[in-house]
């Protein structure tokens, strides 16, 4: 498919709706078929999937997604550890990779998705977008409404505190705060 750009297209077109950027109502009826869940996880019933079959999607042993959340993986793989609980209204857009023992409190966005904007003879949206792997080790705490942008990686045993924007990688065994981020203290 990749030789053919004109079939790739068309099949993009049959499994995501353009407009709404998310898969079509009958690729999401797939989804228990697609997605890996493992034993004892849990997704509630409000979480918006916007889980394409093309990329992975793998909720590890008794994690949870609570309500209200959006899960992407249009752009790349989300993966999410074990007993780790993704908190009520957060957006994961991948490629992302969550360990295991991470708890995400409310409002959290975590995004590898950043749209082209430096060619000013076209509007923003027509430029593409690029993705750069976001990293979330073991034994992480993200309090409410912290961002994490494109690229980072936050280490193992690391807390960051409600409301930081990370713009840079957090070492292990660090606290960090702020807009932007930097580190307050070590664990």
């Amino acid at each position: 498919m990749k030789a053919n750009p004109r079939l790739k297209r068309w099949v993009d077109f049959l499994i995501m709706n353009q407009r709404d950027a998310r898969p079509r109502w009958y690729i999401r009826l797939l989804a228990p078929f697609y997605q890996h869940r493992s034993w004892g996880s849990k997704i509630y019933w409000s979480v918006r999937m916007d889980t394409p079959p093309y990329r992975r999607f793998s909720l590890g042993r008794k994690s949870v997604i609570e309500s209200f959340c959006c899960i992407n993986n249009a752009v790349g793989d989300v993966i999410i550890g074990d007993h780790t609980r993704i908190g009520i209204h957060n957006t994961i857009i991948g490629p992302v990779s969550i360990g295991s023992h991470v708890n995400l409190a409310q409002g959290i966005t975590v995004t590898a998705l950043n749209h082209n904007f430096a060619d000013k003879t076209k509007n923003i949206g027509n430029q593409g977008i690029t993705t750069k792997q976001v990293t979330i080790k073991d034994d992480v705490w993200i309090g409410a409404n912290a961002v994490i942008l494109p690229g980072i990686t936050i280490g193992r045993h690391c807390v960051v505190a409600a409301g930081a924007v990370v713009t840079k990688d957090v070492p292990d065994n660090t606290l960090v705060g702020g807009v932007p981020a930097k580190i307050i203290k070590r664990l």
